[in-house]
């Protein structure tokens, strides 16, 4: 007879797949990840090479998405940007969840005067506008990846906080967390094996929505020209070029957004559906 984890698991992704919303929101995360992944084998072209006999041609048989300003392959650079998209997403939003973690689970679970000193100070970090933090923060430091990743991670911690807290704080007075503490189990054991694994499943939605929130900042931070830099590949760059010739060149522009569109909408979807079918209520 099969056991409550794999039961659990069984209707968990029954659930999910009866919103068909969440099937196509997976659908298209993992359509970008393959392509991410599969970049040097699917790419038509070499997307840092030079054709000054192709400057701002159309959509083309040869180039699909048309050539920008210097004649490359607008395809091949998408291509590479999702890449960066993925690593940006990833890494910024495994920075941010990691604190969040830390943060919330100090609080939730000490409670008193360390959960009114860590909260209020996550209520500072809201209060201060997210991306004129970030901007300020690039504009200081030189914009390459790394730093957007970081600067991104150490901006985006407060929510995930927020949720490992209240989590924190439902689960702490459970029964099986008072056998432990009575069996003698440390404060870090009864945090990391006891309470938390019961709590993820909030973290798991806000770490996927998050990741298409990260993959909108870097895209923004890129269009402003403090993001990536050239000639690395990214489809805020692209949106960027895109915007100096619009007029006689509108693939540039459109082909990115509509990347960087499907990328989030996909997220976004997707945490939805993992929150519905994580939650009991929905279950039949």
């Amino acid at each position: 007879m099969p056991n409550n984890i794999t039961l659990t698991t069984t209707e968990t992704f029954r659930t999910f797949r009866r919103n068909w919303l969440s099937v196509i929101g997976g659908l298209l995360v993992l359509a970008v990840f393959v392509v991410a992944v599969l970049a040097p084998w699917i790419s038509p072209h070499d997307p840092s090479k030079i054709d000054v006999k192709h400057i701002l041609v159309g959509p083309t048989v040869e180039h699909p998405f048309g050539t920008d300003e210097l004649g490359r392959d607008v395809l091949a650079r998408m291509i590479y940007g999702a890449r960066i998209s993925l690593e940006v997403g990833f890494v910024a939003i495994g920075i941010a969840t990691l604190i969040g973690i830390l943060v919330g689970a100090i609080a939730g679970f000490y409670g008193g005067y360390i959960d009114s000193a860590f909260m209020r100070f996550v209520d500072i970090m809201l209060s201060i506008p997210t991306i004129f933090l970030v901007l300020a923060v690039i504009a200081i430091l030189e914009p390459n990846i790394m730093n957007i990743m970081i600067v991104i991670g150490l901006t985006s911690w407060m929510e995930p906080a927020r949720l490992v807290r209240a989590e924190f704080i439902a689960i702490k007075e459970r029964e099986y967390v008072t056998a432990a503490r009575a069996l003698g189990a440390t404060d870090f054991r009864i945090i990391f094996k006891h309470i938390l694994p019961n709590g993820l499943s909030p973290i798991l939605v806000s770490a996927t929505m998050g990741i298409g929130g990260a993959i909108l900042v870097e895209s923004g931070l890129s269009f402003l020209g403090l993001g990536v830099q050239p000639p690395t590949p990214s489809w805020g760059s692209l949106l960027s070029s895109g915007k100096d010739n619009i007029e006689i060149a509108w693939w540039l522009s459109a082909f990115p957004g509509l990347a960087i569109l499907i990328t989030v909408l996909g997220y976004n979807l997707l945490g939805e559906g993992i929150r519905d079918a994580l939650d009991p209520r929905q279950r039949e």
